[in-house]
């Protein structure tokens, strides 16, 4: 067909375009393809007419980010005003994260059931099928299409370089070969290096999400992707796969064999004809390991491999000590000295997302996000489906839009109270935005740059990041820190075996309202701040005398955010046997004080005690009886018993447990401080020796221990293991804001109870009775009293005194 017939046969495609600006013409070329093209002949005209018009190719835009705050090499926020990072002061405030929640409450198990029918929400597009046009594009997730609103002084972010490609032609058998984008937790478009580099090659990009639970599992017991966990996973790929659709892309999914992710990508090479793969990289020891034999087996197949760091502000196999030493090894204070002294790559500016993306003129086959099996739902005998995941539905957006909306409700509402209201359960003041950081649906740079740029720039939040990428160092570091204790002599401590304990634990049954209140939170939604994951693990560890590996499997089975770095370094500390004692331990009942004052979460998550007054919701077996039948509370019935009662005599037995083991394995205590010894791994073993901080190494036989920060209560019993524990000059437990009223007024209640409810009971008798007798006489009903008189602002009457309050001054005549 020559030139001229060619322009006949589409003169309502040509004709338009004579009046379109010339880079919109591949566009409607591609959408005309899609919707009118019959067959490859069509395409091959199309693309012939096109070439007609002189298209000139796109330009790339020059890379220009705008300039950017001043921050360390290392990639953390530099100083302020003489604040924080690297400095002398010790944050304890950190995300104690993970879990997945996968157990049912019928079934009794952590895992759930699978069921064959699964939720309708977030079911993604079968990856076999080509992408649809925008205005077709299926999906559950907010339309992703627009940016979220962010303020107008916010800074402008910066371009990334050849990131709006144009959607591409049909190709031809010589055309370039497509790039593999390997997503794993990278699911978002925004602040994606991979993704940008993968689009820098100018060849079409096929994005491919495979899933390979055996490979995420380390060798010991890790639970790296639970129940809650994966069922965010799967809406989150839901949400990716319809954003690529609006870009006129499509999400390749692929469930491997067992341990096959390099056959899976082999696979696709063979089918796409792809000579490059492009991943973000991971730090979980396990899964660097398989990321080297996935590189090994691509070279050996002539394919390029390219990794990307974005998942941390810092890859944690570049932190050293050198120039630190390793005294403080563990703190967050010593992590960011480390990253001061030997800072990595500049972190660079946060990157916006691409317009559109090249796509191949033929997708690989893939499976229905369905059959990766992230959100089966476990069946009763009768057949019915037991949706635990309903409240989680309704409690978060699970697209990348929603993270950048609660990112930005954060910093212009919570970021100003987080400095010193962080901990308060019963307010909104955190950002919550700790599982779209785990599945990377934000990055930590765009994070820190947001926070940074924000009116109000709490140092406590950005060390939060700093947190996270210590928590990683930890574990390439220490490859064992989910399953073994750090401290030798911890791991002969005796724990208890009481499975009843475990599960009203597990259930949020253990009769005390705030524990309670904080594991119900977690069963229904996922999720918990930073300050209840505190209180509920020294429950569990310090009063129960459980195993902190119970709470971290727990964790990592039903918190949305489940992180295996995170949980089990977190998990490690609290049960005192992490590289960082905390000197502290929460009250399950005076916590309260802290962080709920008026009772009001506990209402929220324990409604059968939402009538109990607010000075005793917190102690219910301490109420009067009276009050108890009032408020409609029957211990037993209504609301557990406490699982256990001497909370004292349970801490102590703690404490003289582990005194016990440090006197028997003494040989892991270091004799002039006092402090744990912990075997040193072989990379720091390097990197002291040839430093000022060899000198703080001893040799134990073929170890090298190093004293590390150790708690002072265990200290100062080393001497004298069965010391009462009453005696102990630096007890840990922390008190909450120490409210001798409330324990006043709750002796002075139990004092006045019986006279009260006797007198109040006949009135209301008498109430009764009088009522009763004008029904029956057709008089109408009485009416309501006017009360007393207001008594003078501030006077108080004799009676009305309650132990406790500040006494009235007398009045003084004139």
């Amino acid at each position: 067909m020559g030139h001229s017939e060619t322009l006949s046969v589409f003169p309502s495609l040509i004709q338009p375009l004579a009046s379109v600006d010339p880079s919109q013409h591949s566009t409607l070329i591609a959408i005309y393809v899609e919707y009118f093209s019959k067959d490859e002949e069509d395409e091959l005209e199309v693309a012939l007419a096109l070439s007609l018009l002189d298209v000139k190719p796109q330009q790339k835009p020059a890379c220009r980010p705008e300039p950017r705050p001043p921050v360390w090499q290392g990639g953390y926020p530099a100083k302020v005003g003489g604040s924080i990072p690297g400095g002398a002061t010790k944050s304890k405030t950190t995300t104690l994260p993970g879990l997945s929640y996968a157990q049912s409450a019928a079934t009794g198990g952590r895992g759930r059931r699978p069921s064959e029918n699964l939720p309708k929400t977030g079911s993604g597009v079968p990856s076999s099928t080509p992408p649809t046009h925008p205005s077709r594009g299926r999906g559950t997730c907010p339309d992703q299409s627009q940016k979220p609103k962010r303020s107008k002084n916010r800074r402008q972010r910066g371009k990334g370089c050849g990131q709006r490609a144009v959607v591409g032609l049909p190709h031809s058998p010589s055309a370039t070969p497509p790039v593999l984008l390997w997503l794993r937790r990278d699911l978002r478009l925004h602040d994606n290096p991979a993704l940008i580099g993968s689009l820098q090659a100018g060849a079409p990009v096929v994005p491919v999400f495979i899933w390979s639970p055996e490979e995420e599992e380390g060798p010991g017991v890790t639970m790296a992707t639970g129940g809650a966990c994966r069922y965010w996973l799967h809406q989150a790929l839901a949400c990716l796969q319809g954003a690529l659709q609006l870009l006129g892309s499509h999400l390749v999914l692929l469930k491997a064999d067992p341990g096959s992710s390099l056959g899976a990508l082999l696979g696709l090479v063979g089918e796409t004809g792809a000579r490059t793969v492009l991943a973000t990289a991971l730090y979980e020891p396990w899964l660097r390991e398989r990321d080297q034999r996935v590189e090994a087996g691509l070279r050996r197949a002539g394919v390029a491999w390219r990794m990307v760091h974005s998942y941390c502000l810092r890859d944690p196999y570049s932190v050293s000590t050198q120039g630190v030493g390793l005294r403080g090894l563990g703190s967050v204070s010593h992590f960011i000295s480390c990253c001061e002294q030997n800072p990595g790559p500049a972190l660079g500016p946060s990157l916006d997302p691409p317009v559109s993306m090249p796509t191949p003129s033929q997708w690989p086959p893939g499976d229905p996000l369905d059959a990766l099996g992230l959100a089966r739902m476990p069946r009763r005998k009768d057949g019915t489906v037991i949706d635990w995941a309903a409240n989680i539905r309704a409690s978060w957006d699970f697209s990348e839009q929603g993270a950048h909306a609660r990112l930005e409700a954060f910093l212009q509402d919570g970021v100003y109270r987080y400095e010193k209201e962080s901990g308060r359960a019963d307010s909104p003041n955190t950002s919550c935005l700790s599982p779209y950081l785990h599945w990377g649906q934000i990055s930590p740079r765009w994070l820190l740059w947001d926070a940074k740029s924000a009116r109000c720039r709490p140092q406590k939040f950005q060390r939060k990041l700093a947190w996270r990428d210590l928590a990683y160092w930890q574990l390439s570091l220490f490859p064992a820190l989910p399953w073994e204790s750090l401290r030798p002599a911890y791991k002969a401590l005796r724990w208890s075996s009481d499975r009843g304990h475990l599960k009203a634990w597990q259930r949020g049954r253990t009769g005390y309202p705030l524990v309670d209140a904080a594991m119900r939170q977690l069963w229904l939604t996922g999720w918990v701040n930073n300050y209840m994951r505190h209180v509920v693990a020294s429950f569990l560890i310090a009063y129960l005398h459980l195993p902190w590996q119970e709470g971290y499997l727990w964790f990592q089975d039903t918190l949305l955010d489940a992180d295996v770095a995170i949980d089990a370094m977190m998990w490690q500390n609290g049960g005192m046997c992490g590289l960082d004692h905390w000197n502290f331990v929460m009250h399950p009942v005076d916590a309260a004080l802290t962080c709920d004052p008026g009772g009001s979460y506990v209402r929220k998550w324990c409604p059968e005690l939402a009538a109990l007054p607010d000075d005793i919701i917190h102690k219910p077996w301490r109420c009067p009886a009276s009050i108890l039948r009032r408020a409609g509370v029957a211990f037993g019935h209504t609301y557990p018993e406490p699982i256990v009662t001497d909370l004292e005599a349970r801490r102590g037995q703690s404490l003289q447990d582990v005194a016990q083991v440090r006197s028997t394995l003494s040989e892991y205590v270091d004799e002039r401080s006092g402090c744990d010894l912990v075997p040193l791994p072989p990379r720091l073993v390097a990197e002291a020796l040839g430093s000022a901080g060899g000198d703080q190494l001893r040799t134990g036989g073929e170890q090298f221990l190093l004293p590390v920060i150790t708690r002072m209560e265990f200290k100062h019993r080393r001497g004298d293991p069965g010391e009462d524990a009453a005696s102990n000059p630096y007890d840990a437990v922390l008190k909450g804001y120490v409210n001798r009223k409330r324990d006043e007024t709750v002796a002075f209640l139990n004092q006045r109870d019986f006279s009260a409810s006797v007198m109040n009971e006949g009135a209301q008798r008498r109430e009764r009775l009088d009522s009763d007798m004008r029904i029956l006489e057709g008089l109408p009903r009485a009416p309501p009293g006017r009360g007393r008189a207001r008594p003078t602002p501030g006077a108080r009457l004799p009676a009305q005194w309650v132990p406790g309050s500040a006494p009235q001054p007398l009045a003084v005549g004139l």
